[in-house]
């Protein structure tokens, strides 16, 4: 197994991009990312996406990106793990260099969301839990997570307060940034007075809806330098 090294970022800002399409978004993060890289050819391109299908009528993104950004005759491939999609198109990324199946490979996670109601949007996020026994009942994602911080707070002997810093890191580590949807800090006490969406969860437990893409350029360590 070789050493593997990022050589290159990119990123869209996240939010509500009306005007651009999902492949125009994922353009935008691989461009960036493979100049930072500074790499002129490419081995594999792998796209981490979700929910393409439902809420754009599109599927076989590997092929629709590589076409779509000029990246042909390479090898192409959609990834898709729910909302761990891009994590998951990033270790398989690592785990063709690692395994010296490519050198060089471009990975990039997509997502465009905001174009849809909230009804269909809730609807398709509910196709990564279990059809037959879940989503068939009326459970949305958020119903279900509802369920699961009522039992951990019941098992843990936990108060709904005691969640609140996960939300003021993420907004304070968003401050700063950009790039960020939300990029501004939010108090404990703002936390505590936000509207409840699924009993214990509440509006600023919540992530939101919205679009954006980011890549990395993967290669082995030991020619990072040469690159």
């Amino acid at each position: 197994m070789r050493d593997v090294s990022i050589i290159g970022i990119g990123q869209t800002r996240v939010g509500e991009h009306w005007d651009v399409s999902l492949r125009h978004l994922a353009l935008e993060a691989l461009l960036a990312a493979v100049v930072d890289a500074g790499v002129e050819q490419l081995d594999m391109l792998l796209v981490g996406n979700m929910l393409s299908g439902e809420l754009t009528g599109q599927e076989h993104l590997g092929a629709l990106i590589a076409d779509f950004t000029g990246l042909r005759g390479i090898e192409a491939f959609k990834i898709e793990a729910a909302c761990g999609s891009g994590a998951a198109a990033a270790r398989l990324g690592y785990i063709t260099v690692a395994g010296g199946m490519a050198d060089v490979v471009l990975v990039v996670g997509v997502e465009k969301m905001t174009d849809r109601t909230g009804a269909e949007t809730t609807a398709a996020l509910a196709m990564a839990s279990d059809g037959d026994y879940e989503a068939m009942h009326g459970l949305s994602f958020v119903s279900l997570n509802a369920l699961l911080m009522r039992r951990y707070m019941h098992e843990f002997n936990v108060t709904h307060e005691a969640f609140a810093p996960f939300t003021i890191n993420a907004h304070r580590n968003a401050a700063n940034n950009p790039y960020a949807m939300f990029p501004f800090p939010v108090s404990r006490e703002a936390f505590e007075r936000a509207q409840m969406i699924a009993d214990p969860i509440n509006l600023l437990d919540s992530s939101p809806i919205c679009d954006g893409a980011a890549a990395i350029v993967l290669c082995p360590t030991e020619l990072a330098s040469a690159l």
